[in-house]
């Protein structure tokens, strides 16, 4: 298996996105996959690396990438050694980043030797689905869209009311993050970004003009972004396909570090009808 790993795209954000591609050198065309990860994500989070391993042995070229503002760097793409970065981060920053690895993926002749241009499925994890739907609604050159545990509403992960005056005031609020411990910055320009793009931002509309194939995969037991929420998207499309994993929370059974040599059952099910989808 051929696996190229944090490869330096130039963005549009002075930062640059690492990224990795994973495939079977065969001199055959294979569909590609773009793959984003989520809020307090990265690419190397968990499982994700097996995950790539699966696709490409399944006769894919997997491609997956740290948004250049999450909060990593070059030096360290995992963990947040960079939280100026991440307070910074924004949607259309994240927007920004997938148009560069698209436009990346097309400018690569050495990929084009191994990737079918015309077969391209954006996979989004989380908040990565919401910023995967908007881009396949948006890129023509996108042929089919997948989300994982997807958020439907991005204006309603924000605080309202009181804590959104005291936000707008001090500037800066604060998000611990559970596992490193670390006091997580969002500068008020995250808010006030989304304010000013609201109508580009909105996943409902860009899933009700979506004419690609679509595919919705979730969790049952998934405690951080509910159920309820792949339902919406399926309701707003009634042409994309819904499968609920059973007793699988957010992450499908995967958590940071994952040490096992094989996939946790609800990843390997959800990980397997992806595949099925964009092979059939």
């Amino acid at each position: 298996m051929t696996i190229i790993k944090n490869l330096s795209i130039s963005g549009q954000h002075t930062k640059p996105i690492l990224t990795d591609v994973y495939y079977n050198k065969t001199g055959t065309k294979k569909p590609i996959v773009i793959f984003a990860h989520g809020y307090k994500g990265y690419k190397d989070w968990g499982a994700w690396n097996l995950v790539a391993q699966t696709f490409a042995d399944s006769g894919i070229v997997f491609i997956k990438f740290n948004f250049s503002h999450n909060g990593g760097t070059a030096q360290q793409p995992i963990d947040f050694p960079d939280l100026e970065a991440f307070g910074n981060n924004n949607f259309i920053k994240e927007l920004d980043d997938l148009q560069s690895v698209i436009d990346w993926v097309f400018n690569n002749k050495d990929l084009q030797q191994e990737a079918d241009m015309s077969s391209i499925t954006l996979i989004g994890h989380s908040r990565g689905g919401g910023i995967v739907t908007i881009k396949a609604q948006e890129e023509p050159r996108v042929s089919s869209l997948i989300t994982w545990a997807s958020v439907s509403d991005f204006g309603a992960r924000f605080p309202t009311g009181e804590l959104l005056e005291v936000w707008r005031k001090k500037g800066v609020s604060y998000v611990e993050n559970g596992r490193t411990k670390q006091q997580m910055p969002h500068y008020f320009q995250f808010y006030q970004n989304f304010i000013d793009n609201k109508d580009r931002l909105n996943i409902k509309k860009a899933v009700q003009n979506l004419d690609k194939p679509h595919f919705i995969i979730h969790g049952q037991a998934d405690e951080t972004v509910k159920l309820l929420e792949a339902q919406n998207i399926h309701k707003w499309n009634p042409k994309s396909e819904l499968y609920i994993v059973q007793e699988a929370n957010h992450t499908f059974g995967a958590k940071h570090p994952w040490e096992d040599t094989g996939l946790p059952k609800p990843l390997q099910k959800s990980v397997a009808k992806s595949i099925a989808f964009i092979l059939n």
